[in-house]
């Protein structure tokens, strides 16, 4: 495992408790030696978590899409800054560069890419472990559309490995590993609807 993709906000009104959570997770991935691939946007979840990466030495990579450079909405200091022409291509790139995803809170944006990679990898697109950091029960009403999703047939109970929840930053790197356990015990499983 070398390079994690993080999927999370670009807003700043949000509850402290998430950047604060963001800066734990950034401390433990930088300390880990794993590089981050993310949005690469300078507010928000987005910009403190490069911050805390860069303010320890780590490497993100940020991919982003020329038209928001063209907003100036880049972050300016990120060890590396991929431009590409779409969010299509941003997130098709950002699931390419990844050993694994984590999905942090944040708004219809991070929503998208986090269903998409879980419909990716039930379709045997990507196979990469992912992570939803569940920080303040802000994840729970989706977990539970998933749930019910199973529970009414439109997806099979194996389904639900495809993923998995935790509540702190500290409990990341073991849920990436025990994911990426289940998935090679399971993988043929996942491809069939």
């Amino acid at each position: 495992m070398k390079t994690i993709c993080i999927y999370c906000a670009s807003s700043s009104q949000i509850n402290p408790v998430y950047f604060e959570t963001t800066a734990r997770l950034g401390k433990i991935l930088a300390e880990a030696g794993l590089s981050v691939v993310f949005g690469g946007g300078s507010n928000g979840l987005m910009g403190h978590l490069a911050d805390t990466i860069l303010d320890l030495n780590g490497k993100i990579t940020g991919v982003i899409p020329k038209f928001m450079c063209d907003e100036n909405w880049q972050h300016q200091k990120l060890s590396e800054l991929i431009v590409v022409e779409s969010m299509h291509k941003r997130k098709a790139l950002m699931a390419e560069m990844a050993d694994a995803i984590i999905a942090l809170p944040g708004g219809c944006g991070t929503l998208e890419e986090l269903l998409e990679a879980i419909t990716w990898k039930q379709l045997g697109i990507i196979s990469v472990p992912i992570v939803i950091l569940n920080i303040n029960g802000y994840f729970n009403p989706m977990i539970e559309m998933l749930h019910r999703a199973v529970e009414e047939k439109f997806m099979r109970e194996v389904h639900k490995n495809m993923w998995i929840v935790v509540d702190s930053p500290e409990e990341v790197l073991n849920a990436i590993e025990l994911s990426r356990d289940n998935w090679d015990v399971n993988a043929r499983k996942f491809a069939a609807i």
